[in-house]
């Protein structure tokens, strides 16, 4: 499978940013995931700051360390970011050394994974992570794909996940803080309704309906 992942990111990387962000769709997304991100990381140590999955460098003004199976992805990175540490490599079997970072980030990968693999990366990030670090990522939500009866097709975006199934999966790590991300498909409103929507949207996701989010992003510390 990350075969197949490499393959499609290698392919996609020259349109990736207009192909996924330009639109409302992901304009809402990236708006949001930079909002919850920057308020996590406000005064974070780049330098012991790891972005997993980092693909062309979205979220690399958080990290001073970025890591992707796809060299094409991380071509586009190191061009917006030529002084950061960027390596090719996989999630589950990371090119660092143990007890090496003060907080890991990753966004949109774990949709990816099997369950086996979702394992792995926890496992793995642990390894290279300090105690008392933090990991922060995003997931497909479980009970919002529940609600919507969602059909698995292959192996994009297949992944959904609880956040209690998240802890269930390590002892290495405990959960500290979730949040939702996108209740309401706010693009597919008139875009004189979105500035009101956002608004009662963000309030939603950062109540007890969070898990119905069509994303959930999670906080877990280092044990």
């Amino acid at each position: 499978m990350q075969h197949s992942i490499k393959s499609y990111y290698d392919e996609l990387a020259p349109e990736y940013d207009n192909d996924r962000f330009a639109n409302s769709y992901g304009k809402y997304i990236d708006y949001q995931e930079k909002k919850i991100l920057h308020k996590l990381l406000l005064n974070n140590n780049k330098d012991k700051t790891l972005d997993v999955a980092c693909g062309t460098g979205r979220f690399l003004r958080y990290a001073r360390y970025g890591l992707d199976i796809s060299p094409q992805m991380l071509q586009q990175a190191q061009q917006k970011y030529p002084s950061r540490m960027l390596f090719e490599g996989s999630a589950l079997q990371m090119p660092f050394e143990s007890n090496m970072f003060e907080t890991i980030f990753s966004f949109h990968l774990l949709m990816h994974l099997d369950k086996d693999d979702t394992r792995q990366f926890l496992t793995e990030t642990a390894r290279v992570a300090k105690q008392g670090a933090r990991l922060i990522f995003d997931f497909p939500s479980k009970y919002r794909r529940q609600i919507i009866n969602y059909k698995i097709k292959g192996w994009h975006a297949s992944n959904s996940l609880s956040s209690m199934e998240v802890q269930a999966m390590t002892t290495k790590w405990i959960l500290r803080k979730s949040y939702g991300l996108m209740f309401f498909p706010i693009h597919r409103f008139p875009s004189s309704w979105r500035r009101y929507i956002r608004r009662l949207d963000r309030w939603i996701c950062r109540s007890c309906l969070k898990k119905y989010a069509s994303y959930t992003i999670v906080v877990l510390e280092r044990t």
